[in-house]
């Protein structure tokens, strides 16, 4: 890493937009991740269900702020309680900066998660708005994952395929269970 300089607490500083990225990337990757999947499992559940459009939008709202506070507030937690451990342990590097860690995770899965709901937010003429969804969500997935070989210098193509791969699984087993409770629940 090139964070060369220390503060008081033995925490990096962050010099370079890289050192912020390379500090933040896993906080952004589990927020955006988590919030493209999660919100399009609603859109794609309620889609495998035949429910209205409507729906997708309310859970998908819902979902959205409420699943990201969560994320944010879980992920604040759990750095809290890291750097609780790690000054009990003598000189390892400590975390002062939860809330910036918990921010970093919401505000990714709110601005990532946004992208399902794009579709019936904002009707594209006669295309199906779930098609739209499913495309859009793909895509942003694999480009979220690409977009992290800026800082871990890996295969972009690779990484790419990799988010893209987890979360079509995920939306397969959201529009799969959809389908089957609609089929099941009167």
């Amino acid at each position: 890493m090139n964070m060369s300089k220390s503060t008081p607490s033995n925490h990096p500083t962050l010099v370079t937009p890289r050192d912020v990225a390379r500090h933040y990337l896993g906080d952004v990757v589990y927020g955006a991740n988590d919030g493209i999947i999660t919100t399009f499992a609603v859109a794609a559940g309620v889609a495998g269900a035949n429910l209205s459009p409507a729906v997708v939008l309310i859970l998908g709202g819902a979902n959205l702020l409420a699943d990201g506070f969560s994320m944010g507030a879980s992920n604040f937690l759990s750095v809290r309680s890291a750097a609780a451990v790690e000054r009990l342990e003598a000189d390892s590097i400590s975390e002062p900066f939860a809330l910036k860690h918990g921010f970093a995770t919401f505000l990714a899965f709110v601005v990532a998660g946004s992208v399902p709901l794009l579709a019936f937010a904002f009707p594209l003429g006669g295309l199906d708005p779930f098609s739209v969804t499913v495309v859009l969500t793909l895509a942003t997935l694999f480009v979220v994952g690409a977009a992290r070989t800026f800082v871990t210098r890996g295969r972009w193509w690779i990484e790419g395929a990799e988010m893209f791969a987890v979360g079509a699984t995920a939306a397969a087993v959201a529009y799969g269970v959809g389908a089957l409770l609609a089929g099941i629940v009167p």
